[in-house]
């Protein structure tokens, strides 16, 4: 992000050590950057801080951090989703409700605080059905359930909390083609109302129960499909109330339409590196842009390669990680640009919480969508990944 903001604009971090990632990167941050601790600070502790006190912009690429970036947004009519807008980008239900209310798109939708509201719920909505957080990301406690027992045991499994669930959306696998996900994401940036999607960002095929393996830019699909997809992003922005802002907006590949899986309010997770990887766009910057209140513009040009991520996916079963090798040897393949692992041996693993749960990501590219392929499966083959796994009731 610093790299990014180089130029633009002096960058103060407001870091809240309640969450643990934050406390674990608080050091190097304060070493390149102002940073300011805002743990159990009010709003208007936060606005009275020195640092504070001449801000031009603010943003958030944390979900859980959307709501009080809007409020102090407000507070200083800065460039960024308003209060009303960052609820709809961070509560599902909400979500569903505006959209339908807007005639983009009405989904069956139901809230469920505990197992014995899911026969209601699931009798409005039908089965099968998608049961995760109303308010949540990462694919954490989210799933695909086929029977009502089967529900009730997920959502006994992931604790308290308030869950929706939703009528499973239908996908239409030839339009990205076999060897790909029925679904894209896209990655917009909004600066006064102006809506720029920068990218559309296809998909690996999902693991089970509902768990991303995988991005590549550019994706699949023929420009027929793309315009149908960005068409519908827009039309879902401006039903939310989009008007400054990164959106990240995941999208279903229906054989008559494509339809809104959900809209994130923030740039989505790791597509950053790979679009400049792919046409040298920095979709950061174009965020920042946005913040200040500036437009940042689209690509200009093609693709100058074909990026890919591929996320190490423990099988559901896996408790910890017990060994992994083979990265030095998929290093030293061409194609492959980096194997970044985020788990050690004797790491706990539990897919239900989403991409935390990942072991690591392989970064590369490749000519074309063939040999992403081609070296996504050379990455399977090479890296030796062992687990211990639950033993069976």
């Amino acid at each position: 992000m610093l790299a990014a903001a180089r130029g633009l604009a002096t960058v103060i971090f407001l870091c809240d050590h309640e969450s643990s990632y934050v406390r674990g990167v608080a050091a190097e941050v304060g070493a390149l950057a102002t940073a300011c601790d805002i743990t159990g600070l009010s709003d208007d502790e936060i606005l009275a801080l020195a640092d504070c006190a001449e801000l031009d912009g603010i943003i958030t690429f944390s979900e859980r951090q959307i709501m009080r970036t809007a409020r102090l947004a407000a507070r200083r009519g800065l460039a960024f989703h308003d209060p009303d807008t960052a609820r709809a980008v961070t509560d599902k239900l909400v979500q569903r409700r505006r959209l339908a209310e807007a005639g983009v798109q009405n989904t069956r939708c139901r809230l469920v605080r505990e197992p014995a509201g899911l026969g209601a719920a699931l009798d409005e909505v039908g089965l099968p059905a998608i049961l995760k957080p109303r308010c949540g990301a990462g694919s954490a406690r989210t799933c695909r359930v086929d029977t009502r027992g089967e529900a009730v045991a997920r959502l006994r499994e992931f604790g308290d909390g308030e869950f929706i669930v939703e009528q499973v959306l239908a996908g239409e696998p030839t339009i990205a083609g076999a060897d790909w996900a029925d679904y894209v994401s896209v990655e917009s940036v909004t600066s006064h109302g102006r809506i720029e999607h920068i990218e559309i960002t296809g998909k690996f095929p999902l693991a089970e129960p509902l768990r991303e393996t995988g991005y590549v830019v550019p994706s699949t699909l023929g420009e027929a499909a793309r315009e149908a997809v960005r068409d519908v992003t827009t039309r879902a922005l401006r039903a939310l109330g989009v008007t400054h802002g990164a959106t990240h907006t995941e999208v279903k590949l229906g054989a008559d339409e494509p339809t809104i899986i959900e809209v994130n309010g923030r740039v989505g997770g790791y597509v950053a590196d790979l679009i400049r990887t792919a046409r040298g766009f920095d979709l950061i910057r174009a965020a920042l842009l946005a913040a200040l209140g500036r437009g940042g513009g689209a690509p200009e040009g093609g693709y100058r390669r074909h990026a890919f991520q591929l996320f190490l996916t423990p099988p559901m079963a896996a408790v910890s990680l017990r060994g992994l090798d083979g990265t030095e040897e998929l290093l030293a393949r061409r194609g492959i640009h980096a194997v970044e692992v985020f788990k050690r041996p004797g790491d706990r693993i539990d897919w239900r919480d989403g991409t935390l749960a990942y072991v690591g990501i392989v970064h590369g590219a490749g000519a074309d969508h063939h040999d992403v392929r081609r070296l996504a499966e050379l990455s399977l083959r090479t890296l030796n990944i062992t687990y211990e796994l639950a033993k069976s009731p």
